[in-house]
């Protein structure tokens, strides 16, 4: 099954945030982190992944991202400090994850 996710890059801990939506999850984030596409993370340094969830279906996906992308910042910082408090960059953390252990209902993910 192919699962889709929504994420947050931010440049630094309460820095410019960036909200994405994309089918994987790795190759994408690597894209930003290497500044493959011009575009907004690029031109604000948003690197480190800070938040993300899975979803089972790309539609839902895009339309949690589009809800996200108009929250007030307060909810979105909220958001990431309740699962990442220290701003960690989950990225390294994600490439450990064996891509079968990456679904919805995965508790690697904790609640999203």
């Amino acid at each position: 099954m192919t699962y889709a996710f929504v994420y947050m890059l931010a440049s630094s801990r309460n820095g410019t945030l960036y909200t994405g939506v994309t089918s994987n999850l790795e190759t994408r984030i690597w894209q930003h982190k290497n500044d493959t596409f011009p575009g907004f993370s690029r031109k604000y340094g948003c690197k480190r992944l800070v938040w993300f969830e899975c979803h089972d279906d790309i539609a839902e996906a895009i339309l949690r991202e589009k809800r996200i992308k108009r929250w007030r910042r307060a909810w979105k910082l909220d958001l990431i400090e309740t699962g990442n408090p220290d701003w960690t960059d989950l990225y390294p953390g994600l490439l450990s994850i064996p891509p079968q252990s990456i679904s919805p209902d995965s508790p690697l993910l904790g609640p999203g």
